[in-house]
């Protein structure tokens, strides 16, 4: 049998629509979503494609949040609306509001996402409802936001932007929710690019390394055993953080040439292409590292005493109020 030859430079050139896949994508005028956009990354991004020309949608959790993010840019070219990306019917409003008030939506950055609001923990000692809470904003709203915006994206031939993670492709003990739902996500983006391909709109998967957020500092001197557990798998060089702006620079790059994977820091770019022999190596001096073994126990240990702390409360305050 013979297989027919693939010209790799002509397949990414054009699509059917005979949009050439390789012309510089313009962000001047056009009009982005980014959810989670108030904090870290998300402000980040907002500011950097706001300076490259384009029209903003920026939602997070509380009006507040992203009425603060948009004082001092023009009013005509931004839309700042309250969302909880686990609400469906919300999300789409989101995407109407846009239509109605800029006549289109191009890009949806789908940035929302949380980890655990207080202590690591393992699978054995967390909070059921916190887990999937996590699981539930990090992986459905990314699908919901997704969902919302591809009528439109498709319509404007633009671009779909999933937040994932180097969590995606490294060992995610103690902050499992997350990790799951970043490698998730990966493979939403995945396979939504390869959906979308020969439509004239495409998908991008974005993974950023530790970011100095506030999301981070956990494992950055927040958590003395997270910190320690942090540093004893990770070389030097691999666990220093970037400030968001490198992520958000690094996200206007990508969507000018609707890159499919933005990896940032490019020193991650190695260990995701190299992932299968890496977690092979990591997985198994976990499994024979003693002193991984006793800074994961002792994450177990508090992180239980945290939540029999707080169900102790919890029976007070239940007693109290029915006194």
């Amino acid at each position: 049998m013979q297989l027919k030859r693939f010209n790799l430079h002509s397949a990414h050139a054009a699509s059917p629509t005979g949009i050439n896949m390789r012309t510089k994508y313009a962000l001047t005028d056009k009009v982005v979503w980014i959810t989670g956009a108030a904090g870290g990354i998300g402000a980040a991004s907002a500011k950097a494609i706001y300076d490259a020309g384009a029209c903003l949608v920026l939602t997070d959790l509380t009006q507040t949040s992203v009425d603060a993010l948009v004082a001092g840019m023009d009013c005509k070219r931004v839309l700042a609306q309250s969302l909880d990306v686990t609400d469906a019917y919300q999300t789409k409003s989101v995407v109407n509001c846009a239509v109605a008030r800029f006549g289109r939506l191009d890009i949806a950055i789908a940035n929302a996402a949380i980890s655990w609001s207080g202590e690591p923990a393992t699978l054995i000692s967390c909070d059921e409802a916190e887990f999937e809470r996590i699981v539930e904003v990090d992986f459905l709203g990314v699908w919901r936001t997704v969902k919302a915006a591809l009528p439109e994206v498709l319509r404007n031939r633009g671009q779909i932007v999933v937040t994932s993670s180097i969590y995606a492709f490294i060992n995610g003990m103690v902050n499992a929710p997350y990790a799951a739902s970043k490698a998730a996500v990966e493979s939403l983006g995945r396979s939504l690019r390869s959906e979308l391909a020969g439509t004239g709109a495409s998908a991008s998967v974005l993974y950023p390394g530790w970011t100095s957020t506030p999301m981070a500092k956990v494992a950055f001197g927040g958590h003395p055993v997270a910190t320690e557990l942090l540093n004893t798998i990770m070389p030097a060089p691999a666990r220093r953080p970037i400030p968001p702006e490198d992520v958000a620079r690094a996200l206007v790059e990508g969507l000018a040439c609707r890159a499919p994977r933005i990896i940032v820091p490019p020193r991650w770019r190695p260990v995701s292409l190299l992932r299968g022999v890496l977690m092979l190596v990591t997985d198994e001096y976990i499994d024979r590292s003693a002193a991984m073994h006793r800074l994961v126990r002792r994450i177990d240990i508090l992180s239980r005493s945290v939540h029999a702390r707080a169900g102790n409360e919890m029976e007070k305050s239940v007693e109290q109020s029915t006194k």
